[in-house]
């Protein structure tokens, strides 16, 4: 086959995928970083509970680990994006190779707190993609019996959010039995699940993280940005390279002050 038989694909911008494209980078060698996201504020959150446990277990396997507190964090559009909470959201974002999003179900699906997070991480920002490229792992808990409704719902915003999703999941049900009087999840199938979904994210983050720019470069946004380039070009205008974002490294807050999650 020639680029004949495809009139219709610019060949200028046309890449083949190839392997050696997906070689690594010789300084590939720091822990993965890893921001954990949970969907309520209450006192006893099993959310949050299971979130503590899943980051015990990527601490086991070598990663750095954040844990967002979404205690203060403003309702979307409430305040400007430039408010302290929503920028340390963001920072995290951008420092993290991967994230674990857990939620409660509330009336069949992610809870207000949770969704609110994700909110605030625009598709854009600039030139930078705060979740592009970066790995996904979701779970959910439940008061009840097991669902899967917002492992579910976690996944199309994952896909949204142009995240790569892992094929693994958890969806803990009557949780609240679960869990001990310490907060610590008990032995049994869900914490098996719950160590299965953490080691394979942190596996896919290996194997993701220094190679997600080329695996999430995309042929209509560089056919798009070179016709852009050459409308700019024939008008005369000297293109100016917008600044990229520098991400701060965040500093612990809440339940992670102490360094004690």
């Amino acid at each position: 086959m020639t680029m004949q038989d495809l009139p219709h694909i610019a060949a200028d911008v046309l890449e083949t995928p190839s392997l050696a494209k997906l070689a690594l980078p010789a300084d590939s060698s720091h822990p993965p970083r890893i921001l954990i996201l949970y969907g309520s504020l209450r006192a006893q959150s099993f959310s949050r509970k299971l979130a503590l446990e899943a980051e015990r277990i990527l601490r086991q396997f070598g990663a750095e680990t954040r844990v967002f507190d979404p205690h203060e964090l403003p309702i979307l559009d409430s305040v400007p994006a430039d408010h302290p909470r929503v920028q340390e959201l963001r920072a995290l974002s951008l420092w993290s190779e991967g994230q674990v999003w857990v939620s409660p179900e509330r009336h069949g699906s992610v809870t207000a707190v949770f969704k609110n997070q994700i909110d605030w991480l625009p598709l854009e920002e600039g030139s930078v993609r705060p979740t592009q490229g970066r790995t996904l792992a979701v779970m959910q808990v439940s008061g009840g019996s097991q669902s899967f409704n917002v492992v579910n719902a976690l996944r199309v915003l994952g896909r949204w959010m142009r995240m790569v999703v892992i094929p693994n999941q958890s969806s803990v049900a009557k949780a609240w039995q679960e869990f001990d009087d310490a907060g610590r999840m008990k032995p049994s199938p869900f914490y098996d699940r719950v160590v299965d979904v953490m080691e394979e994210l942190f596996k896919f983050t290996l194997m993701v993280r220094d190679r997600s720019d080329y695996l999430v470069d995309r042929y209509s946004e560089r056919k798009g940005a070179a016709e852009a380039h050459a409308l700019m070009a024939a008008a005369g205008v000297t293109e100016v390279a917008a600044p990229v974002p520098v991400a701060v490294e965040p500093t612990r807050t809440g339940c992670c002050a102490s360094g004690s999650c």
